[in-house]
């Protein structure tokens, strides 16, 4: 049975605070359980009002049961005295603030005792996010419970076992779906170079990806290597096309290399 807070609070309802809230409304959170905090509410997030979520409440009420932090990490230091007012002893807060550690919050919430820090990506908002988070040492096997059924409801979730692992996720898959779709711009491309119309070859390459992603999600427990192997046969094109890729300055190079320098912007970010 999913473990949902009695009460949740999210400050911040933009792109990522949105589609957190579209998946736990949709995964059966009660939108009496939520309270909205937003000084710009989207359209359809002022809509949710009328459901029954609570939106922009004029007092500052009891500290919720869950705090959960999606503004921009330039916005933390303005926005910390009002957050410390709605984090108490016994909330537990989750934050996927980019590039804010648990201490960082610790230190502007003195209150609270419990942090969990996440990072999901952008196809949460289509519930095919991949989120990873790390918990602090006060968060209690009940709270773990907490975070892991509000992170799940917008797709894969895995616990870290180190916060310091946070900046890799944030350069594998918090980065990564820009990566996809900057591997649909050079197909495409290459389709064009080929002879292709433009239009024809952008959609070719993103039909593509759409599709290999779907049967990969389709079969979970296949290894993308098998995949791999079930579309090349041997002396064919795939192969031929492979033997380009897989070369030692090939793409996995070069994904090494992209994947090291998010890794190293990420550092650098978090101070």
């Amino acid at each position: 049975m999913t473990q949902w807070p009695r009460s949740l609070a999210l400050v911040g309802a933009g792109k990522m605070g949105g589609a957190l809230l579209k998946g736990w409304l949709a995964g059966g959170l009660a939108p009496a359980a939520v309270t909205i905090i937003d000084p710009a509410p989207s359209p359809d997030i002022a809509a949710l009002a009328a459901a029954g979520v609570s939106l922009n409440p004029p007092g500052a009420g009891a500290p919720p049961e869950t705090l959960v932090l999606a503004v921009k990490p330039q916005m933390l230091d303005a926005a910390a005295p009002a957050l410390a007012r709605l984090a108490g002893p016994a909330t537990l807060v989750i934050s996927i603030i980019a590039g804010k550690t648990i201490a960082d919050l610790e230190a502007r919430l003195p209150a609270a005792r419990a942090f969990v820090r996440a990072m999901p990506n952008t196809p949460a908002a289509v519930g095919r996010g991949a989120t990873a988070a790390a918990a602090g040492a006060a968060v209690t096997a009940a709270q773990k419970d907490i975070a892991q059924a509000l992170l799940s409801a917008i797709g894969r979730f895995d616990w870290l076992p180190d916060e310091g692992l946070i900046d890799a996720v944030t350069a594998l898959s918090g980065s990564g779906p820009a990566y996809v779709f900057a591997l649909v711009e050079a197909m495409a491309q290459a389709g064009a170079a080929l002879g292709l119309p433009a239009d024809l070859a952008m959609r070719l390459a993103r039909a593509t990806v759409e599709g290999a992603g779907e049967l990969m999600h389709r079969e979970p427990q296949t290894a993308a290597a098998r995949l791999r192997e079930n579309v090349t046969s041997p002396g064919g094109t795939t192969a031929a096309a492979l033997a380009v890729l897989r070369a030692p300055d090939g793409l996995e190079a070069l994904m090494r290399r992209a994947v090291a320098a998010a890794h190293a912007r990420a550092g650098e970010l978090a101070g």
